[in-house]
């Protein structure tokens, strides 16, 4: 029976390896080959659907002499478009389920990191790889498929469905997609640190990530600084004329600033109404709104927490598997 150890090929003992990787990083790679080829076929396969759906977009604006003629009606195909942003919305989950919870928990479960540490590997040596497979990994489809969805979108973002504050096109352009990658990859593997059950770890990582994603959606709005349009009560807005606005909220104000809803002197006669008006000293309409040219900050900003937010994670890890028994 031949045994095979990860001793230093310079030694003469143990397996050579010929290539780029090799000792700690091709057992590590070898052992997750098949995510990795997995993660791989779908980064391959959106990235042909989103090229290939570009191109149709171009064809079809081009053929309707756009953009001296208006667009036309879906441009880009409601059901390819919800298709798209619904996969991009789901790869940040699918990593930290498929990737992150399973990268250590697969390990404790199965022994495998008691055999691997204490023979010829020193534990934080075999963490750090670990921990840089699972982040190269996120990194790349999420850096990937976010330059590629950005490239689609942001040259013909008049002729999409869907306004650039929506989640489908915050959260997979520009920075944001890559660092949501990570930040639930960082998430999965602290949960299957923790829990050292990988289904166990896959369920509740599954779990955290809807709370995550519906947490960051209401969270969103607030990573610019909003801005206040007053206009007399009974005037018509001009706001429409400005480039990409995307209103947040609106209410009806007095001359001294103060604000109300709408719904304030919302009475059963027009007279009520008139007297309720007048009583209050509402002159004003109000309306809270962003910028497009808020989005790159915005995103920034929110990508710059998720990444502080895996920093953390990952110096949580490394502490606890230094730590703890594995």
């Amino acid at each position: 029976m031949t045994t095979t150890t990860l001793t230093d090929p310079t030694t003469g003992a143990g397996t050579v390896r010929r290539g780029p990787l090799r000792g700690l990083a091709w057992l590590v790679v070898r052992q997750h080959r098949a995510t990795l080829y997995c993660v791989l076929a779908l980064v391959v396969l959106g990235a042909a659907v989103i090229a290939y759906e570009r191109g149709q977009m171009i064809d079809t604006l081009h053929a309707a002499g756009w953009p001296r003629e208006s667009a036309p009606d879906q441009a880009v195909p409601a059901r390819v478009w919800n298709y798209v942003t619904l996969a991009l919305g789901l790869l940040p989950t699918l990593l930290g389920v498929l990737v992150g919870a399973p990268l250590i928990a697969s390990d404790t479960e199965q022994g495998t990191a008691q055999l691997v540490t204490t023979q010829s590997v020193a534990r934080r040596r075999w963490l750090i790889a670990k921990l840089t497979l699972g982040y190269c990994v996120a990194l790349f489809a999420g850096l990937v498929l976010s330059v590629l969805f950005t490239w689609w979108w942001k040259p013909y973002r008049s002729v999409f469905p869907a306004v650039w504050l929506d989640g489908s096109v915050f959260n997979g352009t520009g920075p944001v997609l890559p660092a949501f990658c990570l930040f639930l990859t960082a998430a999965g593997i602290t949960i299957g640190v923790l829990l050292r059950r990988v289904l166990m770890a896959m369920v509740v990582t599954l779990g955290f990530s809807v709370f995550v994603n519906v947490l960051w959606d209401r969270f969103r709005d607030g990573l610019g600084t909003s801005h206040l349009y007053t206009y007399p009560l009974n005037a018509e807005s001009s706001l429409g004329s400005y480039q990409d606005v995307q209103q947040l909220d609106s209410w009806v104000g007095s001359a001294d600033g103060t604000l109300y809803g709408w719904g304030i002197c919302a009475k059963a006669t027009e007279a009520a109404q008139n007297a309720c008006i007048k009583d209050k000293g509402i002159v004003n309409n109000v309306v809270e709104y962003l910028e497009y040219d808020q989005m790159n900050a915005m995103q920034w900003t929110g990508a710059g927490i998720l990444l502080a937010a895996t920093a953390l994670l990952t110096v949580f890890v490394v502490w606890r598997v230094s730590r703890r028994p594995l």
